[in-house]
């Protein structure tokens, strides 16, 4: 697999950062989560004066050889490409949020099971026309994994050259809450049963019979808790082109901006291979996925919205994005108590 060179978050700034979110005009600790925000952006950026530079959402696609089972998904595979179709018209949810803020949308084809028109709007980087069935065999092989990897880890260096210093990730893929769901159960060791929900809208009864096949799918592998193997094994190619993108935004020390289910399962992959992917990271939302919270407490993450979302695309990223704004914008433009002339009390 490729190799990143990815280091801790230098902490040599946060007491000056610290000193200087403390004394603007208002009580200590009184701006709650967007203090956190700005002392962590600060450090990620080394700067007491931190910039939100070109942000970025991309959406990555991929279809999932487990659909071929059909209770794993509300709806048929054809849907991903027609959704993929909908991002590029600008039709999707992620493109409206997107758009309201100000962020860039980029959308890939990571692994689309069908033949997508060409356009500017829709960047070709299909590694094979969807996953296998693993229920039957490995979902990649080793190759087609590492060059999913690789193609996330190139596309976020084309745009942190080109002057992006934050990033969210999307996906869209009819199954990939499946490849989430094991792998969240294999990483956090919690049953499958725990990790399985919805998806795209199963009822409870639904929900059991895809918990079984996943369950099954698990058995036929005799793999450990490896996350290159289980990513290998079960994963999408969506979802490993978000791996490789999330180590390389961290690798350019990059804000990076976690989303739901599916894009929490791939930041945990990640963090398994490199455990310092950590300090770039704001979780952006709580998935109404249920295994959402399971993904969120084994990282010990807070995520900022709880809105009942779980449609994925990166449009947790996308609401998110102006309260992080917003924290930079209070660092950066409050008035200190010095500068207002406004007496400061003695908390």
């Amino acid at each position: 697999m490729k190799e990143f060179n990815i280091s801790a978050v230098n902490k040599n700034l946060e007491e000056p950062l610290q000193h200087k979110i403390d004394n603007k005009t208002k009580p200590v600790g009184a701006l709650g989560s967007l203090e956190d925000i700005a002392l962590k952006i600060g450090l990620i950026q080394q700067d007491l004066e931190p910039q939100l530079k070109n942000p970025l959402l991309a959406v990555f696609a991929g279809d999932h050889g487990i659909a071929a089972e059909g209770i794993v998904n509300a709806y048929p595979q054809e849907v991903t490409a027609q959704m993929v179709l909908n991002m590029v018209g600008g039709g999707a949810a992620v493109n409206v949020f997107c758009a309201t803020h100000n962020i860039a949308t980029k959308i890939i084809d990571a692994g689309v099971a069908a033949e997508l028109p060409s356009s500017e709007k829709l960047i070709d980087r299909k590694i094979a026309a969807g996953t296998q069935n693993y229920s039957h065999t490995p979902a990649m092989s080793a190759k087609e994994c590492n060059n999913a990897i690789e193609a996330g880890s190139e596309l976020v260096s084309q745009w942190h050259n080109r002057g992006t210093n934050i990033i969210g990730f999307g996906e869209m893929g009819i199954g990939n809450t499946s490849s989430a769901s094991i792998i969240t159960s294999i990483l956090t060791g919690y049953s499958i049963d725990a990790c399985t929900g919805k998806g795209t809208g199963l009822d409870e009864e639904e929900v059991s019979q895809k918990a079984t096949i996943l369950a099954k799918a698990i058995e036929a592998h005799d793999i450990d808790a490896d996350p290159f193997s289980v990513l290998q094994t079960f994963g999408g190619f969506e979802i490993a082109m978000i791996v490789g993108g999330i180590l390389q935004a961290a690798e350019h020390q990059m804000i990076i901006l976690v989303d739901g289910f599916i894009a929490t399962a791939a930041f945990m992959v990640a963090c398994e291979l490199y455990s310092k992917v950590r300090d770039f990271a704001i979780f952006t939302h709580t998935s109404d996925e249920q295994a959402h919270r399971i993904q969120l407490d084994y990282l010990q993450a807070e995520p900022l919205l709880q809105l009942g979302m779980r449609l994925g695309e990166g449009t947790g990223a996308a609401m998110a994005y102006p309260i992080i704004e917003s924290a930079v914008n209070f660092l950066n433009n409050m008035a200190s108590f010095k500068d207002a002339a406004v007496s400061k009390g003695d908390n």
